[in-house]
């Protein structure tokens, strides 16, 4: 791991290792695919087993690399795999080397029905609704899609704002796998202080549905030991385009813990355990908090693993877990 003085922990031993943004997806034939950033943000891994804990051992193949120039060429940031209208595909976030801030939102396809072993090919950025004047022109990262009742949904991060460039949370329903059908509607934007460290950050969210609640996760403040998780919620009946709907939680859900060895927990996603039943929240953290240079590109954020609970209220209760 390049960094050898911190403590070890039972609850920070890296489930993978050196793979942050981690997006576990369950098929419905069983199978569990794995993505993550790579600490060279250079290119798109996936890995495949029958089980959770197969995913760790699991051979990891590059399906796509970054171009030599232009757009997609610095900065390859969150894959996720979905199956959705009927294929697979794969949501990135990646910057052009003549402007490495310059970060947009792509979509992959796979050619065929095995996304470890067909071919993937390149559909270009996602693109907004025709009536939307606004999404993905500015900074944008960190997609996820989920499906609702027949329909699906896009949620990402983009900057907006004057001088100060804030990273808020938008939703919109698509219309294909690579278009909006909706103009953006605002979900979220760092209100709070632990939203607003070094960075006002709202990103990387993702979405877990349990009894009647859909809940919205969301990583704050900048890649550091200050990152930490918060949460939104809604009604399974709401209008999930209704932004007064959603209900954000005054405090993190998840933030570190020094006694345990965790620092930063973040960019999450959710899935299911092999029962079926149980949800596990896939995470990243440090294990350790002094970070030369830009945090953004210590390589040591680890992929970690938590099994949820749910209080008297069904809500999730994030509590750090032994690493399997």
């Amino acid at each position: 791991m390049n960094k050898t003085n911190y403590i070890t922990t039972e609850y920070n031993h890296p489930f993978i290792e050196q793979r942050a943004d981690p997006y576990v997806y369950r098929h419905t034939d069983g199978t569990y695919y794995f993505t993550a950033s790579v600490p060279a943000y250079d290119r798109i891994v996936l890995r495949s087993a029958l089980t959770v804990q197969g995913l760790k051992e699991a051979g990891e193949k590059t399906i796509w690399k970054k171009h030599e120039s232009g757009p997609q060429s610095v900065h390859i940031w969150a894959p996720e795999i979905h199956y959705l209208f009927g294929g697979w595909y794969i949501y990135y976030a990646a910057g052009d080397a003549d402007d490495i801030w310059k970060i947009r939102p792509y979509v992959l396809h796979c050619k065929g029905s095995d996304p470890m072993a067909d071919e993937w090919e390149e559909l270009g950025g996602m693109r907004a609704a025709d009536t939307d004047e606004f999404s993905f022109r500015a900074f944008s990262l960190d997609a996820t899609v989920f499906e609702h009742r027949g329909d699906y949904y896009y949620v990402w991060a983009e900057k907006n704002g004057v001088g100060r460039q804030i990273s808020n949370l938008y939703i919109a329903r698509m219309a294909s796998a690579n278009k909006l059908e909706t103009d953006q509607v605002l979900l979220t934007t760092p209100d709070y202080d632990w939203e607003r460290v070094n960075f006002w950050v709202n990103e990387g969210p993702a979405i877990l549905k349990h009894d009647g609640k859909i809940f919205l996760t969301f990583s704050a403040s900048s890649t550091g030991a200050c990152y930490c998780m918060g949460m939104l919620y809604t009604d399974e009946d709401a209008d999930l385009l209704d932004p007064q709907s959603w209900t954000k939680l005054r405090n993190p859900v998840l933030s570190t813990d020094s006694q345990k060895g965790i620092f930063g927990p973040g960019h999450n996603s959710f899935v299911k355990a092999e029962d079926g039943e149980t949800d596990l929240c896939i995470y990243h953290a440090r294990p350790y908090d002094e970070i030369t240079g830009d945090s953004l590109y210590d390589p040591n954020r680890h992929t970690m693993v938590m099994e949820l609970a749910f209080d008297e209220k069904g809500f999730p209760v994030f509590e750090y877990a032994k690493q399997r």
